[in-house]
């Protein structure tokens, strides 16, 4: 018998896919009965893997038919009579609803999903943007922060534990919540006892028998209660995931059932993933120019026409690479190639061969999908003239020096016209433009990449661009088959969010494990 998944605050589904996908002697010990998301865009993208995991490995055509189409009406390609079954499995898993007091229907369809069973999972974290250092920065002068419900809707989690007591639950949510306060409490200290003590927290009562130990997946010690706040960050660089993601993730075990989290079960550090690791393989694209028609549109020449133009009255740092960036732009008037901006789907498919890295031949089957034909939600965006030549600047710089230029790095001819470049030169907002290097892990993917690209541009010079929305999700290791809807702005915010598949995959084995050790699973 398959062990329920309960998925609140769901997103595109990532942690759900994590274990979902989870085998242990060839069989997916796991299955997601319900996941809950607030944001509609991002619920259509839930609704969509959920319905294609309803036919195992053998999705229809019509899926690729779909995700491959322009304009697409997923309503005629798929959501209908023909795959009514998959269809209502799919309504009923993935649910677009918030998490809010004592909402009677979430509470009616958990109870639905698991009835009187005590051997499920509870996974998801509350929104993080309370929690997060920016988003405090931003709220600080807001008289209504401290009760601002993002820093309150662990509660509402809190209330799942409570009432519906799953065997075991795993959160996550950001670092930044570690250093949180309301009133001058903290953020983090509350919420580790109340979760400990649910009903007791609750119901404020000293009666009640329902009891949490919270781990870390990480690190191991005799008695957990002497864990440091720090010990519970997953540092994903550490763990196979091609960026450095530092997240809290909690592993909380019911009690009564007198088990502990063994040392054996904890995650396995391994080497690091660099970005070209990931993401070399996927085909080349040339970033789009921000062009009306009336100037001749965004077309292969005006770009090349574009760099060209490049200033190259350069100095301070930037005078060491001029030769480098002459001989880049050199390469790029030579192509005889009219470069790809991709798309929605992008024909150019891509294959296993010797220069694959060893961490996509050791993943193949688990992003490739050979019935896609190309790849999917793989397309540049567009950058202003400007824009275009410090992103070469940026990349040529990083090749030739490791890492990315600061702004007191930029020459005065490719200073950004914003207010803050003093300052940046000065330390402050130095970093606005950050090349993802080439061998290393990438920077932590967030939903800022839905903003603009500066944070995320492609360590290659030749392609001038930002990074695309399934690089993107390479770096957060989603199958390429995991099709993200909305526009593509929705998408980059999508994937920001989510946690890593195959993060979550470890995360499952860990949980599997210790069911399989109280007799809650075969």
């Amino acid at each position: 018998m398959s062990i329920p998944i309960i998925d609140l605050f769901a997103g595109p589904g990532g942690l759900g896919e994590g274990f979902s996908s989870y085998k242990n002697s060839g069989l997916t010990p796991f299955e997601i009965a319900l996941s809950i998301e607030k944001d509609p865009v991002a619920h259509q993208t839930l609704k969509l893997r959920s319905f294609t995991r309803q036919f195992k490995s053998d999705i229809p055509e019509e899926y690729y038919n779909y995700v491959r189409t322009e304009k697409a009406v997923i309503d005629e390609y798929l959501y209908n009579d023909k795959f009514k079954k998959q269809l209502q499995s799919a309504e009923s898993e993935a649910i677009n609803l918030a998490l809010g007091p004592d909402n009677p229907e979430i509470e009616r369809l958990i109870k639905g999903k698991i009835a009187n069973r005590e051997d499920w999972v509870l996974i998801g974290g509350p929104p993080c943007q309370a929690y997060s250092l920016i988003g405090r920065a931003r709220m600080k002068k807001n008289e209504n922060f401290a009760i601002d419900e993002r820093h309150t809707l662990y509660e509402n989690y809190l209330q799942m534990l409570a009432k519906f007591k799953p065997a075991v639950f795993v959160m996550e949510n950001v670092k930044g919540m570690l250093s949180s306060k309301i009133d001058g409490e903290s953020v983090f200290a509350r919420i580790m006892d109340d979760l400990s003590h649910p009903t007791l927290t609750l119901e404020k009562s000293k009666k009640s028998s329902l009891r949490y130990k919270i781990y870390s997946f990480t690190v191991d010690k005799e008695d957990p209660d002497n864990l440091e706040p720090s010990d519970f960050i997953i540092k994903s660089e550490n763990y196979g995931i091609p960026q450095r993601r530092h997240r809290v993730i909690l592993l909380g075990i019911r009690t009564d059932k007198n088990h502990s989290l063994d040392s054996d079960l904890l995650l396995e550090a391994e080497s690091p993933i660099s970005v070209y690791d990931a993401i070399g393989d996927l085909p080349r694209l040339r970033s789009r120019i921000s062009r009306k028609i009336s100037d001749g549109g965004d077309t292969f020449s005006n770009w090349q026409a574009n760099i060209e133009n490049m200033p190259m009255n350069l100095n301070g740092e930037a005078k060491d690479i001029e030769s480098s960036i002459t001989n880049t732009i050199s390469e790029i008037m030579k192509s005889k190639v009219q470069a790809n901006t991709g798309g929605r789907f992008t024909s150019e498919e891509i294959s296993i061969n010797n220069n694959s890295s060893n961490f996509l031949k050791q993943n193949w089957s688990w992003f490739h999908d050979e019935k896609i034909g190309g790849v999917l939600n793989h397309q540049s965006r567009r950058h202003m003239d400007s824009d275009i030549h410090r992103y070469l600047f940026c990349s040529v710089f990083a090749q030739q020096k490791n890492r990315a230029p600061k702004l007191k790095d930029f020459p005065d001819v490719l200073l950004p016209n914003h207010r803050n470049v003093d300052k940046g030169k000065a330390g402050l907002f130095s970093d606005r433009f950050r090349v993802q290097l080439r061998n290393n892990p990438a920077t932590t993917v967030t939903s800022h990449i839905s903003k603009d690209g500066h944070y995320y541009i492609h360590y290659d010079p030749t392609q001038c661009r930002s990074l695309s929305v399934r690089e993107a999700a390479r770096l957060q290791t989603f199958p390429d088959n995991y099709f993200f809807e909305g526009t593509v702005t929705q998408q980059y915010h999508q994937v920001g969010n989510a946690v890593p598949p195959i993060l979550a995959k470890k995360l499952a084995d860990t949980v599997y494990q210790i069911m399989k050790s109280r007799g809650q699973a075969n």
